[in-house]
């Protein structure tokens, strides 16, 4: 075996326990401490644990791998348009359909039912909820999703299918996550559009080499449905 393939294979086999290391983490967090074991000790020590491992894997192989670029790469103006506009179509997309088929998708009564439970029915820390969702939780979603995820997964298959499979992890997650708040067929609506959405932010993030074209078209899809949260509350 030449030096070249053996570099391959074992860069392979690298990036391969990185994402298994990773990619379980967070729905198995939402598992525990949202369905199986909501409001107990284990759960919320499970949860809270998972969300730490998700993003000390990141860190710990950046630290181990200093030479290579940071998530937030050049600022390229073309990547930073196309971001903008591609993001207020989703918002567009998101709210027109909310508007049309809202009603006959989503038990408002429900949904407002469990933001209560979960301490966030008072509008105004529903803001503050969303301003953190923007302003960090999406920005630390870019990092471990797009930057970690979609570049383990461009270093095993071509860029086309490190898309799609950065894609689909990012949505098997949430499938997970919004079925506490949704019936199973709202779920599979919006988790399709979640696909949709991961799709288009690595890509994003494999042609311009940084997490800030896909954090703003992120953020304007967490505008969308934070809006419409809100608008649900009374």
């Amino acid at each position: 075996m030449n030096l070249k393939k053996h570099f391959a294979i074992s860069q392979f086999h690298n990036s391969a326990i990185w994402l298994i290391l990773l990619v379980p983490a967070p729905s198995l967090g939402v598992l525990f401490g949202m369905i199986l074991l909501p409001d107990t000790a284990l759960g919320k020590t499970l949860f809270a644990f998972t969300k730490i491992w998700m993003f000390a894997i990141p860190a710990i192989w950046w630290w181990r791998n200093r030479k290579c670029e940071t998530p937030f790469g050049k600022i390229r103006a073309d990547g930073i348009i196309a971001s903008v506009i591609v993001g207020a179509a989703i918002l567009a997309v998101i709210v027109g359909a909310y508007a049309a088929l809202g009603d006959a998708f989503i038990d408002k009564g429900f949904f407002v039912e469990k933001i209560r439970a979960a301490g966030f029915g008072d509008k105004r820390i529903f803001l503050a909820l969303m301003l953190y969702w923007i302003c960090v939780n999406s920005l630390l979603e870019e990092i471990v999703w797009r930057w970690f995820v979609t570049g383990r997964f461009a270093e095993l298959a071509r860029p086309a299918a490190a898309v799609a499979l950065s894609g689909l992890c990012f949505t098997l997650h949430h499938i997970f996550a919004m079925s506490v708040f949704f019936p199973p067929f709202t779920n599979a609506v919006a988790s399709a559009g979640g696909f949709v959405g991961g799709v288009i932010f690595s890509w994003f993030f494999i042609r311009c080499k940084s997490i800030w074209p896909p954090y703003i078209a992120h953020v304007f899809a967490d505008i969308a449905v934070f809006g419409i949260g809100y608008t649900m509350l009374d």
